[in-house]
């Protein structure tokens, strides 16, 4: 888990996890803080002494963090690595397990080394928010849909990393989260690696918890250019790392899919500029 700032939250999920069963199993919890100034880090240590808890610089992100703390993990060589987003709430009792079962289920079907993705739900629609990832139409590569969980566990091209299980044999052959990203596409690169190498991606039964969809969508009170920026930052699509993801997946055209949205978003940037100044003519 990495976690920067959202201590309650934090702490809300560490104890969901303390409070699931596994049976015939242990969970050891290994947490990247990613210097946090709301105490995040002494509150855990406080209330999960046991948890392992690393330091980062603030620079980390969900990607660096999530890599930090599965290499912090993988020295240990586990039966399972389980990744989890702090602002998951594992409500619902024997996830865990269901989790585990799913992917020995499938492994003695013979599907080979399996990652098992759980599905997150919103707290107060029930729809499903978070989980494994398909393309409806392979002529847009970069265009992921959710899948939503059924009674029986569904294949998946790739997931959100906001509660993934993923094996041994996968770690192995597969091994941690790419470097070249910082916040986004970790999770997406990192499926999509273990397609190609021959792994499977499941999408477990059911729900395993409740998380709020985060996606944000700009209101007429923030200016485009502040959004265009916000773009090109760490947090959302930093060029580098986005060039990487695009070039490896999106085929032969990636170079376009790569530059696309800079050029929405510049584009309207234009668009919003000739309004304002049609409208201060207007008023002259």
């Amino acid at each position: 888990m990495a976690v920067h700032d959202r201590c309650a939250l934090t702490l809300e999920c560490l104890d969901d996890l303390a409070a699931q069963r596994l049976p015939g199993g242990t969970l050891d919890i290994v947490v990247l803080d990613d210097a946090s100034t709301d105490g995040t880090a002494e509150a855990v240590a406080r209330r999960h002494p046991s948890v392992r808890l690393l330091h980062g610089d603030g620079n980390q992100y969900w990607s660096g963090g999530m890599r930090r703390a599965l290499e912090a993990a993988m020295a240990d060589d586990y039966d399972y690595y389980l990744w989890m987003n702090d602002d998951t709430a594992l409500v619902d009792d024997g996830v865990l397990a269901v989790l585990v079962r799913t992917e020995q289920e499938l492994r003695e079907r013979g599907h080979g080394p399996v990652i098992v993705v759980g599905t997150t739900r919103h707290p107060d629609t029930g729809e499903p928010t978070y989980g494994g990832r398909t393309r409806l139409d392979r002529r847009r590569r970069m265009k992921w849909t959710l899948v939503p969980p059924g009674d029986e566990p569904q294949r998946c091209e790739t997931m959100n990393g906001n509660v993934v299980l993923v094996s041994r044999a996968v770690v192995e052959r597969i091994g941690n989260i790419d470097p070249a990203y910082v916040q986004q596409m970790g999770d997406f690169d990192y499926g999509l690696r273990a397609g190609a190498a021959g792994c499977g991606i499941w999408v477990a039964p059911g729900t395993v918890g409740v998380c709020a969809s985060h996606s944000r969508r700009r209101t007429d009170q923030e200016p485009l250019k502040r959004e265009l920026g916000r773009l090109w930052s760490a947090k959302e699509l930093a060029p580098r790392p986005w060039l990487v993801f695009a070039h490896r997946w999106a085929g032969r055209m990636w170079f376009v899919y790569w530059l696309s949205p800079y050029v929405r978003r510049g584009l309207a940037l234009i668009v919003e500029r000739t309004r304002v100044r049609s409208a201060v003519a207007d008023v002259r």
